[in-house]
């Protein structure tokens, strides 16, 4: 057996135990909660795992499948984030209004519409108003399930233990939804008489239906949707609380009057007039715009995580080849190793404070993004190494083997992504999981939940900027051209689309560059306030 087969079992055999003992060491103190955790744990496999294959689709299927430009996109998905931030903050309400079930169904129907419509209308204006906006509501309203569920199904000795198991499920659906959006890229695709992949959005026909392979990802979701309403259907309707003691109360709902749309409706607008009031409750503090310009502080690493999504699809198909395999990089990979290296830091990292966590791993992530505008050159003697073949044989498939790696060796530009998108996660593991944190321990008391509501509203203002910054990188420096023939006329593939192929690729580093230069604000930001923020936020930092 070749030494890189060992390597291969041993990570393979190692990362199974591992995430096994991690799952059971959170399950074994969730003993006593109810069985409705493990149906709503069940549900949220399901979903997440479609919503990670699906997230990535969207850049490329509105400019593919939509005719939109790569700046209309950038605007076109930045405008959807911002009204799916909207509809979380309001959504809160509605879960305390007629209970976790109904509103899980609630979600379900939204969703189901979306992915329905998405998989053929292609359309901008009908995809908006039959895909993304019930896409918003069915998916914004998962978050404060989550986290009202998980209250009341766990106590507080296993509260903590609760969200740390969902946090290693969300993650490991996230990866499984990477693997699947690279899978369908590389199954229902166009390849030339070499084989070689020419068209990873040509799909195939459905009942006489032509799906792309874009659209064939949503119409998986929509049957991932409609499996994870089976478990919906085994909660129970009534309110079901884990008490201090360990016993299992069952309480019913008292739900609004009328229809579930008349519910929502009412509801929604209990939630928008209490949010409005929130705001004017703490708009005259000092303190708060203190808080908010901290948190504003913290937005440009964490926009690293939107380029991710509706960035790196187009750059990576544009500077990799159609059909690589752009999900296990970063959808697969950053997951994976969050799972792992999380609770890993938390042990080590107890009596650290949240501001110096925060700096430390900000600083490492944001820095990491200068790695992918390194010179190809200096990875070059890896790709005919153990890790090499490790990568580009047993990990991506870019090869069958070395001999035919030799012959037809990859992009020059997976290394420094690779290492680029390792290092980012680890900063993550350090800084990602105290910003919550540290965003409820500076929050005046009795007005946490006031305090963490509106920490949203950087995140949702500077998304006005992020989005066509997306386009805009794409476009400059990773342009799209017309494929021309011998005669100079514009080809078409067998569908009669015209055909594109990447531009003047020369520059794609600066699209790093940009990002880099935006991320490395937060330690630099967070290191020159530190004094600042202690004097006036009374934080250790």
């Amino acid at each position: 057996m070749k030494s890189v087969d060992i390597l291969v079992y041993s990570l393979v055999i190692g990362g199974i135990l591992g995430f096994i003992y991690i799952v059971w060491s959170y399950a074994r103190g969730l003993r006593d909660s109810p069985r409705d955790m493990w149906f709503l744990f069940g549900t949220k496999i399901l979903e997440y795992t479609a919503y990670s294959a699906m997230n990535m689709s969207f850049i490329l299927w509105l400019s593919r499948d939509c005719g939109l430009g790569d700046i209309s996109a950038g605007v076109y998905i930045s405008v959807w984030s911002m009204g799916l931030s909207i509809v979380a903050m309001v959504a809160g309400a509605l879960v305390d209004s007629i209970g976790i079930k109904r509103v899980m169904f609630i979600s379900v129907v939204f969703l189901l519409i979306s992915r329905f419509f998405m998989a053929w209308l292609t359309n901008p204006t009908l995809v908006m108003i039959l895909g993304f906006i019930p896409l918003a509501l069915g998916f914004a309203i998962v978050g404060p399930v989550i986290s009202v569920a998980i209250k009341r199904f766990t106590n507080k000795e296993s509260a903590a233990l609760g969200f740390g198991l969902f946090y290693v499920v969300m993650n490991a659906a996230y990866a499984i939804g990477g693997w699947l959006f690279d899978y369908l890229r590389v199954t229902f695709v166009e390849r030339d008489v070499a084989g070689k992949i020419i068209n990873e959005n040509f799909g195939t026909y459905i009942m006489g239906m032509h799906f792309s392979t874009y659209q064939i990802t949503f119409l998986i979701g929509f049957v991932f949707t409609l499996l994870s309403s089976v478990f919906i259907f085994m909660l129970r309707k009534d309110w079901v609380n884990l008490e201090e003691d360990g016993t299992i109360t069952v309480t019913p709902v008292e739900v609004v009057e009328g229809t579930a749309l008349n519910a929502f409706k009412v509801t929604a607008a209990k939630a928008t007039r209490e949010t409005v009031s929130m705001i004017k409750s703490v708009i005259s503090e000092k303190f708060f715009w203190i808080f908010i310009g901290m948190l504003t502080m913290t937005l440009f690493v964490r926009f690293v995580f939107f380029h991710f999504h509706y960035t790196f699809p187009k750059y990576g198909v544009r500077v990799l080849g159609e059909g690589a395999k752009i999900g296990s990089i970063y959808g697969v990979l950053n997951p994976v190793l969050v799972i792992y290296l999380t609770p890993l830091v938390a042990a080590l990292t107890k009596k650290v404070s949240s501001y110096k966590m925060l700096l430390i791993g900000s600083a490492i992530s944001s820095l990491s993004v200068f790695i992918a505008a390194f010179p190809a050159s200096i990875f070059d003697s890896l790709t005919h190494s153990v890790l090499g073949e490790l990568i580009f044989v047993k990990w991506l498939g870019v090869a069958s083997n070395m001999q035919d790696l030799a012959g037809n060796p990859p992009s020059d530009a997976y290394w420094p992504l690779i290492f680029f998108i390792l290092v980012f996660t680890v900063g993550e593991a350090i800084w990602s999981p105290r910003l919550m944190q540290f965003t409820a321990e500076i929050a005046p008391k009795g007005k946490e939940g006031t305090y963490l509501a509106l920490s949203i509203l950087p995140f949702f203002a500077a998304k006005f900027v992020v989005g066509p910054m997306s386009g805009w990188l794409v476009r400059t420096y990773t342009p799209m051209v017309d494929k021309l023939n011998a005669a100079g006329e514009p080809m078409k593939d067998a569908l009669g689309h015209i055909m594109k192929v990447p531009g003047n690729l020369s520059e794609h580093y600066m699209v790093w560059i940009w990002i880099g230069g935006m991320a490395v604000i937060t330690p630099i930001g967070l290191l020159l306030f530190r004094s600042f923020f202690k004097k006036k936020l009374g934080v250790k930092v």
